[in-house]
């Protein structure tokens, strides 16, 4: 009996393609986050911004680490969203915030609860939008089961 040598399956499009779109994503998160500050407040601002911030950090994750699964990229994204959320509750990122406009920015400064169910909104489109783009260039292929069968005889 003959073995046949394992290959790995490359990643749709390659590294290479995945760490552009990945960081085109992240230029245009970071862009869509500004403008929506820009142009709308209250509730619209705030919790759309927390689902670009995971989007954010799935745009990061996959540029580095561009063989990444998307459902493992919005995992890992919103882990580290909801881990910032809590990490709230100890008053670190507060006082972190007082002092620099970065932290405050990355870090936030006060627990609020539904926060948390808007990262795992932007992880859910981030996880279907990277599924639906590394799908769009895998090409199908028809299986034997989708082969039209034979004229029927009955007429």
């Amino acid at each position: 009996m003959t073995r046949t040598p394992r290959t790995r399956t490359p990643v749709e499009g390659g590294p290479v393609r995945v760490r552009l779109a990945a960081g085109a994503a992240a230029l245009v998160t970071v862009g869509a986050g500004t403008g929506l500050r820009a142009v709308s407040e209250g509730e619209v601002a705030k919790y759309g911004g927390d689902a670009l911030y995971t989007l954010l950090l799935l745009a990061l994750v996959l540029l580095a680490a561009p063989r990444t699964t998307p459902w493992k990229a919005a995992a890992v994204a919103l882990a580290a969203s909801w881990g910032v959320e809590f990490l709230q509750l100890t008053g670190l990122p507060a006082g972190l915030s007082r002092r620099s406009t970065a932290a405050r920015l990355v870090l936030g400064s006060t627990f609020n609860a539904p926060d948390l169910l808007w990262y795992a909104v932007g992880a859910a489109v981030g996880w279907l939008v990277a599924g639906r783009t590394r799908g769009a260039r895998t090409p199908v292929t028809a299986g034997p089961s989708a082969v039209p069968a034979g004229p029927s005889g009955s007429g």
